[in-house]
């Protein structure tokens, strides 16, 4: 069978031709060109036995010189992106051109006295000089006509920041042929560097002229180009930038400098924890290092937001063995990627089970006998376990008794159960079922070797059904953004910081305790959704509406980290306080739950007056 012919390519065949005929001119000039330098443009000074073996060489010399720039693939290059590789080629080609041309000129020579010597490496120099801007003029003008076509459609770019970070994201930026970014200017607060210029970028002001050269340099994006800047610095910058609705990226860190990995691929949107105005949370890393290193560590609902990076930060911290354990296949399996990729050396093991299948419970803690349980699994979800709060009690209390009495019996030497601040003063069923857990745990710390502790700590950024992906979703399809109330307000923590805290907070139970969590200063909801609209490049109320929907059932303005009667002392961590425990009358407390436990199994129609006797503090609307 015949293979099909390549088509004849007309534009292909005039550009080659057209080299060549370059070529032919430049060996030519550069032949004459050499002998008129050396004799400082002197025509009439030149003697004619020079002139003569040049020009009777000249023919062989073209062929001569054509064949080798064909064979270094002067012919076939694409000069559009030509670099080291195709600069060498016209160098060493050349070279061997003018090698051949002092070897062939001793054959023509006329008389004894030979060609100067200074000849031969002018010819090269020339040579040289007529190739390459025959070969780079083109990627250049070529460069040139995309930068021009960038800056009639591009992006128009303010860098605030002008260190070494910005350096190099404005050289980046500047000498690429497809960033269709602009940078008009560059705004720094350090007054000697006001009126100079980085890679032709004039340093126009302070941050107080942030606000005026967005508007008359029509800026549509602002780039921080300041790795080591405080949290609270950086949110008073970016109070500044909201106010101009441009679109806010900024560098990861300072490590990214120091590793040289500055460059626009490591830029990233501004998120709203940039704006928590605090810097990130630090711990103990020893201390954590020291409780989970060489043992067996099981996570409940390990597949979830808080789950996930528990079993992040634990993986990294060398256990034994990790075992995560949950009822949704999907989540969970995409933990097992990320984990057996980034360790695969980790031991680790995947269950998929419910902790309130007893049975199933007990075969898990008899068959791998884990050192340290950290409790996950809920129902969290406010407002849907108000519609289906046999469920939350079920899972959220009934669960976690299961799960601890099979840690207890199989001598778990510490257990950690995942609360929340909707368990103090509830006024919702979710919340309530998580403070008979905490009683559950202190409960059975009484009676038990196991370590039972609980954990306290309010909202995460960026946790499943939290406000700020809904958020990011309403504002992706074009609003409105939904706020329950103007005035609601909530505790934030990024939920590697939460984690962080409870892995700590693991290490300094000694039982009984519940550890709350210090979640800085509470946020305005509605401040959040603002701040993520201006983020996004957008006018709040002008392209991006926000409405107010009413506070759901169960929900409260405002949550409490602890209740009256618990008091608080301070750990070696200020981040971390504990909770004293509260006395309770335990055989009333095991026949209420009893109680609990049939009335839920009969799906009985409202099951919160039965909860109320047991947590007094919870209010609920009928």
């Amino acid at each position: 069978m015949k293979k099909d012919k390549k088509p004849f390519n007309v534009k292909l065949f005039y550009r080659r031709t057209s080299l060549i005929i370059y070529d032919i001119i430049s060996i030519i000039f550069a032949s004459y060109m050499a002998v008129l330098i050396r004799y400082e443009f002197h025509i009439d000074m030149i003697p004619a036995h020079f002139l003569d073996p040049i020009t009777r060489f000249l023919p062989v010399n073209i062929l001569l010189t054509l064949f080798i720039f064909y064979f270094f693939r002067l012919y076939h290059s694409l000069w559009a992106f030509a670099g080291e590789t195709e600069l060498q080629n016209v160098v060493v080609s050349c070279v061997i051109s003018a090698v051949l041309n002092s070897i062939g000129l001793q054959f023509f020579k006329t008389v004894q006295q030979p060609v100067p010597k200074s000849y031969y490496f002018l010819y090269m120099f020339v040579l040289i000089s007529m190739i390459f801007v025959s070969r780079f003029s083109y990627r250049f003008l070529r460069s040139q006509k995309h930068k021009q076509q960038n800056k009639k459609n591009g992006i128009s770019v303010m860098v605030i920041g002008a260190g070494e970070a910005a350096n190099v994201i404005i050289k980046e930026i500047v000498n690429s042929n497809f960033s269709t970014m602009v940078i008009r200017c560059i705004i720094d607060d350090d007054k000697g560097k006001w009126g100079r210029y980085i890679q032709g970028i004039k340093v126009v002001g302070g941050r107080d002229k942030i606000i005026e050269c967005a508007d008359i340099y029509d800026i549509d994006e602002i780039i921080v180009a300041m790795p080591s800047i405080s949290r609270a610095e950086l949110r008073k910058i970016l109070e500044i930038c909201k106010e101009t609705n441009c679109k806010l990226r900024s560098l990861p860190g300072m490590y990214q400098l120091v590793n040289g990995e500055v460059n626009v691929s490591k830029l990233r949107d501004i998120e709203v924890e940039d704006l928590l105005g605090r810097d990130p949370i630090s711990v103990d890393i020893n201390s954590i290092l020291g409780y989970v290193q060489n043992k067996t560590v099981l996570v409940t609902g390990g597949g979830g937001s808080i789950g996930s990076e528990l079993c992040r930060q634990i993986a990294g911290h060398k256990p034994k063995r990790l075992i995560i354990l949950d009822i949704y296949e999907n989540s969970v399996y995409d933990i097992q990627q990320e984990l057996k990729t980034k360790y695969p050396d980790l031991d680790l093991v995947v269950l998929i089970a419910s902790v309130r299948n007893t049975n199933r419970i007990n075969w898990i803690f008899e068959r791998y006998k884990p050192d340290i349980v950290y409790h996950a699994a809920a129902h969290k979800h406010v407002p849907l376990m108000e519609d289906s709060p046999n469920e939350a009690v079920k899972n959220n209390v009934f669960g976690t008794w299961k799960t601890a009495q099979a840690a207890a019996f199989y001598g778990v030497n510490k257990f950690v159960l995942i609360s929340t601040d909707k368990a103090v003063n509830p006024t919702n069923i979710m919340g309530a079922s998580k403070r008979i857990c905490e009683m559950v745990i202190q409960t059975f710390n009484n009676h038990y070797e196991t370590e039972f502790v609980a954990v306290r700590f309010g909202n995460v950024l960026g946790s499943n059904g939290s406000v700020i992906p809904l958020f990011r979703k309403q504002i992706m399809q074009g609003g409105p953004v939904t706020v329950t109330h103007p005035d609601i307000i909530r505790y934030f923590m990024t939920i590697p910081e939460a984690v962080s805290l409870v892995l700590q907070a693991g290490a300094y139970a000694k039982g009984g305790e519940i550890f709350v969590l210090d979640m800085g200063e509470p946020v305005r909801i509605l401040d959040l959704a603002e701040n993520l609209i201006r983020l996004s490049g957008y006018r709040v109320g002008e392209d991006i509406k926000i409405e107010f929907t009413g506070l759901r059932p169960g929900e409260k303005l405002y949550e409490e980290l602890l209740m009256d009667e618990e008091g608080m002392k301070e750990t070696a961590n200020k981040l971390i306080h504990v909770g004293k425990p509260i006395e309770l009358d335990e055989m009333k407390f095991f026949a209420q739950l009893k109680k609990l436990k049939e009335e839920s199994k009969q799906e009985i129609v409202d099951i919160r007056p039965l909860v109320k006797e047991i947590v007094p503090t919870y209010h609920y609307k009928d």
